[in-house]
């Protein structure tokens, strides 16, 4: 056997390796559970982490939403607590531009204060 034909051989091998994960990979991703039809199709998340603040260096405070209420978490420490649950959610209102000022406002300017000369001595 001559190393010519032993380098085919590996050659050969190799792409019938690739064939074979390039063909697993398309049936896979097309005839699988997860097609993109049902991933489409898939219900709103209900569970979501809203916020977190480190209480301490062991201790950890979670706000936790599942559909339309919240939960006050904390965990660490030797014991996981709930603080406070059904805490109804409520969406925070968008902040309103700032519009001009009121006739009323005054901008008073001052003048910068006058520094007494002193004499040197």
């Amino acid at each position: 056997m001559d190393f010519d034909t032993l380098i085919l051989g590996v050659a050969t091998l190799l792409f019938a390796v690739a064939l074979f994960a390039l063909l697993v990979w398309a049936f896979r991703t097309f005839l699988g559970k997860s097609s993109g039809a049902a991933r489409r199709h898939a219900p709103e998340k209900r569970l979501s982490v809203v916020e977190i603040a480190a209480v301490d260096a062991k201790r950890t405070l979670y706000l936790v939403r599942r559909d339309d209420v919240e939960h006050l978490v904390m965990i660490g420490g030797p014991v996981d607590v709930v603080v406070e649950t059904g805490i109804k959610w409520r969406p925070q209102p968008q902040p309103q531009p700032l519009g001009p000022p009121h006739d009323d406002v005054i901008i008073a300017k001052t003048e910068a204060p006058v520094r007494p000369d002193y004499p040197k001595t």
